[in-house]
């Protein structure tokens, strides 16, 4: 049976004035102005801590009543430090694609937060990852992509297996005590799922696919399987950002069930039926559906194809399932009002020679990511007045947002 709620959206809705009744009215203006202006001066301001913070949000509350969590969880050190240890370092993270390391020798880097990676193909052609830190003096061991043999330490020398042993640790001779068994790289759970390349820093963890599947996707991978998301697709190419807001304001920005695309994109407004636009609740996936232009049409936005998927897996990454097209948003926190988003990019392989499509399509796409980080660092600004505290949802639009904060809340009580 499936875990879903469904709630049918009209993006083109205008806001109306809102009149909230009962206990959940907005705060007195004045007293949010003079909260914010303190906070903005004092340096004392997270000696509330981050688990208060936590508690200003109520998940119990309906979403035609509720409130968004506050300012703080998208401007304080404290919360996102809070963020970095429950809720990226816990559980199964995107990190890369399968085509990246294909073959055995293969490998990436990446990060999350402050933790660095590097993931690989060892000679057998097994799955491995690694922090990506050399346990001599703590060098950064790999940079970029490529194909590797063995890990050589570009400080010092030290040379690590594609398996995490250490095979050489230069100029050691009179070292005591020291165990080359026990100075190999430190390991984390690898598994995969359809195209995608996940990691877990937790060491007790079961990296099983089906057990994978079940914690990362729930309910919602046979629908995502269904609907194109799969390693049919040919890589294209990647493009990043990076941009001056919370990591968050950018997954709240994705999740607005089409609120913002009339007035902010309208030239994709313009290939999207948006009065047909629906979004699904799963476990920790959401998925909003919107119907495209018809497949006849010859305009910049026949990319689109007949109909949009977008699926936001938990916390952080974005799957859209377009047309011929597909590509993926991860959002990586680099501070309180800091992130980078990666944008991959994937077509069906019979286009892959289509190179004036594919460069209309980048060009189109790129257009709709500069709106958006605009828009991003806008309200992250917007974030840090003293004017502003808390606000509230549209209900018709915004229910996958307010899922997100639910989620977000739930990671950070624990």
């Amino acid at each position: 049976m499936e875990m879903a709620m469904t709630v049918m959206n009209a993006a083109t809705l205008q806001p109306k004035p809102l009149r909230p009744k009962g206990p959940y009215l907005l705060p007195n203006p004045r007293r949010v102005i003079n909260f914010k202006a303190s906070s903005l001066h004092n340096p004392q301001v997270s000696s509330i801590g981050a688990p208060t913070l936590v508690g200003q949000f109520d998940p119990t509350i309906p979403i035609e009543r509720a409130v968004t969590p506050p300012s703080s969880w998208y401007t304080d050190p404290s919360f996102y430090s809070l963020e970095l240890d429950t809720l990226f370092y816990r559980g199964w993270q995107a990190a890369g694609y399968t085509e990246q390391i294909k073959n055995p020798g293969e490998f990436f880097t990446c990060r999350l937060g402050n933790a660095e990676f590097v993931v690989c193909r060892d000679g057998d052609g097994k799955l491995q990852a690694f922090h990506n830190v050399c346990r001599h003096h703590a060098s950064l061991l790999a940079y970029g992509s490529g194909r590797k043999s063995c890990f050589v330490c570009p400080y010092h020398g030290w040379t690590y297996g594609l398996d995490g042993s250490l095979l050489k640790a230069t100029r050691i001779t009179g070292i005591q005590n020291f165990n080359e068994h026990e100075f190999g790289l430190i390991s984390v759970k690898a598994a995969t799922w359809g195209p995608f390349v996940l990691l877990n820093m937790e060491q007790d963890v079961d990296s099983d696919t089906d057990i994978v599947e079940k914690e990362w996707l729930g309910s919602s991978s046979e629908l995502l399987s269904n609907n194109g998301v799969d390693s049919s697709l040919s890589f294209v190419c990647r493009r990043d950002y990076m941009i001056e807001c919370n990591w968050k304001v950018f997954c709240d920005n994705y999740l607005d069930g089409g609120y913002h695309v009339p007035y902010a994109h309208k030239g994709l407004a313009s290939g999207l039926n948006l009065d047909h636009y629906s979004t699904t609740i799963y476990e920790k996936v959401s998925i909003q559906k919107c119907e495209g232009g018809s497949t006849e049409r010859t305009n910049d936005y026949d990319r689109l194809g007949s109909k949009a998927l977008y699926a936001f897996v938990y916390p952080n990454f974005m799957i859209n399932r377009y047309g011929p097209w597909m590509d993926t948003n991860l959002v990586l926190p680099l501070g309180p009002r800091k992130c980078q988003v990666i944008f991959d990019y994937f077509i069906e392989p019979s286009l892959m020679d289509n190179k004036d499509f594919i460069e209309r399509s980048l060009k189109d796409s790129e257009r709709v990511q500069v709106e958006d980080v605009v828009l991003c660092e806008g309200v992250q600004r917007g974030l840090e007045s003293p004017a502003y505290d808390i606000g509230r949802y549209a209900p018709t639009v915004e229910n996958a947002m307010h899922h997100f904060h639910c989620l977000l809340h739930k990671s950070l009580k624990k």
